[in-house]
């Protein structure tokens, strides 16, 4: 095979296995690769029932044909970790407890128009705090100014210019510009924002494309400095020979996902999900369960999805693609609840809290897996039923002709 001369750099975002629109994406990369670097800025993974059904296999596989250099999301953290991904994968502030070491590398280096090239990454703290415990146990992250700054003083006389992904967040990206004005291009991620740039902080320009596999953002040596500039995915229908394999996965999938599985009550139909309503519902719902616990659920366990006539398999695995569970845990006594619902909602959005009433007297809880790994708990909790279950019977029940 000929050596790839590289021209540009072009650079995905947060496209959550949208693999039934993964056509243009797939035709779009293929051909992009005969002259550019591609890389990803994070959170590739999780959000559809494709990666429900499919655990993340094709997305793995996308991602080791077509790309080059990864930043870690908070979403798809474990696969990262995998061999073939984690060679992929590059991270200036997460260290390994053990070892007190980095746990991916900290630069990719290439030549781009004739210029020597590091390609680092960091994820925000925030976003880091959003991976599930479980997952990133062993793991902790630094400030990514202070690491990207300790990463430049080492290797400066190595490269001329210094391109980031960043999975924190545009405005948060703007400040890491001014306090890493080494950054020649920040490509951003993770907000989900309707801000995309290209924007210049001093010598430093910013940008992120489209997400949900919709497009990219690429950026070029110009002069001095670099020009960016986002673009969308060209429409086809047509899968690129070499990448039809994907196709003919994808497929099957699909045919799973359009099972159906009843109809849906009229509060639900022909209308974008309400993801807070549905959560007040399901909230009003469980404690018959456990009537003397309190329900926390976070609107973010939930996505919005557009909904028709009827469930089905595709609409529920969206609606709830991450396999959280009901659980009912007791918390430690004297445990300020009140206090820990603020930092809830800072990491994982606005909540539903079901009945509202003195948390201070609060002893048990049903909430979610994933909020309950940050709960001071007395023992484990004790699985009461998976959330998509409960989405369920609120869709579907009391259904009106």
């Amino acid at each position: 095979m000929t050596e790839r001369i590289l021209e540009r750099i072009v650079a995905t975002t947060d496209v959550h296995s949208q693999l039934g629109e993964v056509g243009p994406l797939l035709a779009g990369l293929h051909r992009t690769r005969r002259d550019a670097l591609v890389v990803d800025c994070g959170d590739f993974f999780e959000g559809t029932g494709y990666y429900s059904l499919g655990q993340g296999r094709i997305e793995t596989e996308i991602l080791v044909s077509l790309f080059d250099v990864l930043a870690p999301g908070n979403h798809g953290w474990r696969h990262h970790l995998q061999p073939g991904l984690r060679e992929m994968t590059v991270c200036a502030n997460v260290i390994e407890e053990s070892s007190d070491e980095a746990l991916f590398r900290h630069l990719h280096r290439t030549i781009i128009g004739g210029r020597r090239v590091a390609v680092t990454a960091v994820i925000g703290e925030q976003a880091f705090a959003a991976i599930p415990v479980r997952e990133r146990a062993g793991h902790y992250v630094i400030d990514p100014a202070s690491a990207l700054t300790d990463v430049w003083k080492k290797h400066r006389r190595e490269v001329d210019a210094w391109v980031l992904l960043s999975h924190s967040g545009f405005d948060h990206d703007l400040r890491l510009a001014e306090a890493c004005p080494f950054l020649d291009v920040i490509f951003a991620g993770h907000c989900h924002s309707e801000r995309h740039g290209p924007e210049r902080v001093g010598s430093t320009v910013v940008v992120k494309g489209a997400e949900l596999a919709s497009g990219f953002s690429t950026a070029a040596p110009a002069g001095r400095g670099w020009d960016a500039c986002t673009a969308r995915f060209e429409p086809t229908d047509t899968v690129p020979a070499a990448l039809e394999s994907f196709g003919r996965q994808i497929e099957l999938l699909r045919d799973q996902l359009t099972t159906r599985i009843g109809p849906l009550d009229h509060r639900w139909r022909g209308r974008t999900l309400d993801r807070m309503a549905v959560l007040e519902q399901v909230a009003s719902w469980l404690p018959r369960s456990a009537p003397s616990a309190v329900v926390i659920l976070n609107e973010s366990a939930l996505r919005q999805v557009h909904l028709g006539q009827a469930l089905t398999a595709d609409n529920l695995l969206a609606i709830e693609p991450f396999g959280n569970r009901i659980v009912h845990a007791r918390v430690e006594p004297e445990v300020g609840l009140s206090a820990l619902l603020s930092e809830f909602a800072e990491r994982a959005g606005p909540l539903v809290v079901e009945p509202d009433r003195a948390l201070g007297q609060v002893s048990t809880v049903l909430t979610t897996d994933y909020l309950a790994e940050t709960l001071p708990l007395e023992g484990p909790p004790t699985t009461v039923l998976e959330l998509s279950q409960a989405v369920r019977h609120v869709l579907c029940s009391e259904v009106t002709p």
